[in-house]
């Protein structure tokens, strides 16, 4: 179909990629989607990745028969998976930035992306199951609603980004009007074994715009706008949080451990700087166990004193300003037991003393003081940088809570283990 549509106008092929679109408002009820959090869920994800990569030529068999790259090492890396009748049927990877930055800034400039306000993620190990990828997107289309959503409400994401095959850009294009970066074609992209790629964006604060205008006068299964933006899918199990938290992590030292260590030997090629970026997200004993050694002279420390997390935290800042009261809102997108970052409609200026009521949770607030240290360097927006001068119960059990929990589900079960919270003065 693509070959023939090759030889037509781009504005006649584009609308007839959307007409092919059919998108099921009501799927099959033993369709579920969630995240991928289980041992055998991850390794279900890494084997149907590594066989349609392998098909396609992006990598060579590997003998573990799992496709793992360092990004699914990290907790701000999180796996989705399409599970059809208890077996994996589709997956994809969405790649928030962490300690080695996106798979595609190798062979991609990212700036015009960064100097726009929000966060990126790039969209990553798309895979369908062979048996589903002639059912009309049956799976694709549910998975890609799922990343939509969680994005947007729980991710915390502005700006998608991709780098896919010179012979899909336009169906990406097409159907949900992503951008090239740039308009030539790398001809070797590492990441997918020399195979020639393509980069694209998509702002998601402007995409529902972009979809109503694509899609406005077309039926229900055919109208992706009303798809991702105004149907909501029984079939998706979003995340429990305890906090507004903006990250699950999944991984336990044990699942690193088998993914990383056994299963594969992902680990054994950190070059030491990555090892050291590993380590410094990674801190305790626990972790130290299954994470290889760290290089002569390396000292193991944080790259921070106290860790941050990230969150999602509505705020108001009260403070006075120049013998005038002033309130205004925020967002706290990190916070430590020391500090956190906000970012402000409007700059603010250092050594502003503040007052902040911070939400935390559904019906838990904290009320914190605290002195703006700095402006975060950015192209897009005002973030600001604050030390935390006094600090309530609320603020320290919620540190202490993200501290000592290794995956969301301990957040949402509220660490039933037993493991008892570390004290203030040994947060870090």
């Amino acid at each position: 179909m693509r070959a023939a549509l090759g030889v037509v106008p781009q504005p006649i092929r584009f609308a007839a990629y959307r007409q092919m679109v059919d998108c099921d408002p009501a799927p099959d009820s033993r369709l579920v989607l969630k995240i991928a959090e289980t041992q055998d869920e991850l390794e279900a994800c890494f084997s149907l990745l590594h066989d349609a990569y392998v098909a396609s030529g992006f990598m060579k068999p590997h003998p573990s028969g799992l496709r793992v790259t360092p990004y699914h090492a990290l907790p701000t890396t999180t796996t989705l998976c399409a599970k059809f009748d208890g077996k994996v049927a589709g997956t994809l990877s969405i790649v928030r930035e962490g300690v080695f930055g996106f798979p595609l800034q190798s062979a991609f400039d990212l700036s015009a992306v960064r100097a726009r306000e929000g966060r990126i993620a790039e969209i990553s190990a798309l895979a369908i199951h062979p048996a589903f990828r002639r059912t009309g997107g049956s799976i694709l289309f549910p998975l890609m609603k799922f990343m939509y959503e969680y994005c947007t409400q729980y991710f915390d994401t502005r700006h998608l980004v991709i780098a896919v095959h010179p012979t899909r850009i336009e169906l990406y294009e097409a159907l949900l009007a992503f951008e090239r970066l740039q308009a030539a074609v790398v001809d070797e992209y590492d990441f997918a074994n020399g195979a020639p790629a393509v980069g694209a964006t998509l702002d998601l604060q402007t995409a529902p715009r972009r979809f109503h205008a694509l899609y406005a006068d077309r039926n229900e299964r055919h109208n992706l706008y009303r798809y991702f933006v105004e149907t909501r899918l029984a079939n998706i199990q979003h995340p429990d949080r305890r906090y507004f938290t903006s990250n699950d992590p999944v991984l336990t030292p044990a699942l690193l451990d088998h993914f990383f260590n056994r299963r594969t030997d992902t680990l054994a090629g950190f070059d030491d700087r990555k090892l050291e970026q590993l380590h410094s997200v990674y801190p305790g004993e626990a972790w130290k166990k299954v994470l290889p050694p760290l290089p002569v002279g390396a000292t193991g420390q944080a790259l921070r004193q106290y860790p941050r997390f990230s969150v999602k935290c509505p705020a108001t800042l009260s403070f006075d300003d120049r013998g005038r009261p002033r309130q205004v809102e925020a967002t706290l997108i990190e916070l430590s037991l020391k500090g956190f970052q906000a970012r402000t409609a409007e700059p603010l200026r250092p050594g502003l003393n503040c007052s902040v009521d911070v939400a935390l949770a559904e019906g838990e607030h904290a009320r914190i003081e605290a002195v703006l240290q700095r402006k975060v360097p950015s192209a897009s927006g005002n973030f600001q940088g604050f030390r935390v001068t006094e600090a309530d119960p609320a603020w320290i059990r919620c540190v202490n809570m993200l501290w000592i929990s290794e995956t969301h589900a301990d957040l949402a079960q509220g660490w039933t283990s037993g493991r008892p919270l570390r004290p203030v003065d040994e947060a870090a």
